[in-house]
């Protein structure tokens, strides 16, 4: 009845609610009111923090020096926003979500006022939280996650007035890949402590190793199977080393890059139905399964591994958009959907790129999938002409079947990039026999003849054959 009294108070125009003022959030806002004028759609959208529409990808680069000013990885102002008719309330956090009346209670960061806002459709994009341990010092001035503007502000002015020039930087995953970069950059001595046997377990541990080899040549010191046991602090409180099981390492700056889970408290509190790694669950057109009004998209959402056939957590800017733009369609009276992901990311350490794209060996055996293997070495040119540099292709491909499921590649400039070649097959559900025959462009300066991906497609194809009965 509330829920219908307040629809009654605006007459016909309908008001949607959007919790999370970054990609998704503000992507699924900014397509609503293309398709759907002021008039007819009322959109109020919260965020928390100081900054919105921002590219939280580049906050590495920023602490690094490469982007040289932090209005830089702004896409959007608050106030470019309004202009084109959403009102963004900036500094108000969301404390609850009444889905039966439908409406969300709203606090006022800096005054600590509420107020309760109803909405006809709700929008979730929460986001993610980086992965803070359960361990003594971890909440120290002069530890930092680095997921937001706020963040990376925050990590500078340590780094600013840090009366030593050491690092640590927990985990070696992307962020603390390029976060260690960065702090090299900043003229810091850099550790990595890593869980695993080597950097990125995005990838097998074998193409992780290459990872593992151009760090410690940066000077990077690599301490690798080892997990920080507390965070020591001096008479002043301030950060002054990591302590593992065996070892104590010294440090006036302490980076966390072990990862980020959805920031979905909100959402379980209101009784929202959420996946084995916590994030919401949404059906093709990002509508939250079970509430006809309520969508969500973004690092808080879960999406299908349309390799695996799986649902996973995979926070990255390129799928938030992207869950904007259908969730924005529907909103506003269109249609669309989304329908999956393969898992491709690409990274730098300096001049080394790492990129991947679908399953490792470990997806694929936990899915039961049996596969082969091939790695090949080849250059990013031809070999003669001038920077041709060397480049490890790995591929994974279904035994049998011949079918794609996996590539990771280590290289220098030229390198990264080709794993999009093996993205597209993997969604049209190629075989390695068929990506033998992709017409790919060619000419010494960008490639060799047989481009190293279909070097690669051809030796697993050879490799399935032999494998067949």
């Amino acid at each position: 009845m509330e829920m219908k009294a307040a629809r009654d108070a605006r007459g016909t125009k309908e008001r949607l609610v959007v919790i999370g003022g970054d990609a998704a959030g503000m992507s699924a806002a900014s397509q609503a009111r293309r398709l759907r004028g002021p008039d007819e759609l009322e959109i109020v959208a919260f965020e928390r923090g100081h900054f919105a529409s921002f590219s939280a990808c580049g906050i590495p680069y920023w602490v690094g020096g490469d982007v040289d000013e932090r209005d830089r990885l702004i896409a959007r102002t608050p106030e470019e926003h309004r202009a084109r008719g959403i009102d963004l309330r900036m500094r108000t956090e969301v404390t609850e979500i009444d889905v039966a009346a439908g409406r969300v209670r709203a606090r006022d960061v800096d005054s600590g006022a509420e107020s309760w806002t109803p909405y006809d459709k709700l929008v979730i994009a929460t986001g993610a939280r980086p992965v803070r341990p359960d361990m003594p010092g971890a909440d120290a001035p002069g530890v930092h996650g680095v997921q937001t503007l706020d963040d990376g502000q925050a990590l500078l002015g340590t780094l600013a007035r840090a009366r030593g020039r050491r690092a640590v930087v927990i985990g070696a995953g992307y962020i603390g890949v390029e976060m260690a970069e960065s702090l090299i950059k900043r003229g810091y001595e850099v550790t990595v402590v890593n869980r695993g046997r080597e950097p990125m377990s995005t990838l097998d541990p074998d193409m992780g190793r290459l990872v593992h080899r151009a760090m410690s040549g940066l000077g990077i010191t690599m301490v690798d199977d080892a997990e920080v046991t507390k965070v020591l602090t001096g008479d002043d409180g301030e950060v002054r080393a990591v302590a593992t099981a065996h070892a104590e390492y010294p440090a006036d700056v302490v980076v966390l890059g072990i990862g980020v889970r959805p920031e979905t408290a909100l959402a379980r509190a209101a009784g929202l139905p959420l996946g084995a790694h916590g994030g919401l669950l949404t059906d093709r057109a990002m509508r939250v399964r079970g509430h006809e009004n309520i969508w969500a998209g973004g690092d808080c959402v879960e999406v299908l591994d349309l390799v695996s056939g799986q649902l996973r957590h995979i926070p990255l800017g390129t799928h938030a958009n992207k869950h904007g733009q259908v969730i924005g369609t529907n909103v506003g009276g269109g249609y669309a959907t989304f329908p999956g992901v393969v898992g491709t990311a690409v990274s730098k350490v300096c001049d080394l790129e790492i990129a991947r794209t679908g399953l490792r060996e470990k997806d694929a055996r936990r899915v039961g999938l049996r596969f082969e293997t091939v790695t090949v070495e080849s250059t990013s040119r031809a070999g003669y002409y001038p920077g041709a540099s060397p480049m490890t292709v790995k591929m994974i491909a279904e035994r049998r079947t011949g079918r794609l499921l996996g590539v990771q590649i280590v290289g220098r400039e030229g390198a990264g990039k080709r794993v999009d070649i093996a993205a597209v097959a993997l969604t049209a559900g190629l075989t390695v026999e068929q990506m033998t025959a992709l017409d790919l462009g060619y000419a010494p300066p960008f490639s060799p003849v047989w481009d190293p991906v279909l070097v690669a497609a051809r030796k697993a194809a050879a490799k399935v054959r032999d494998s067949t009965p």
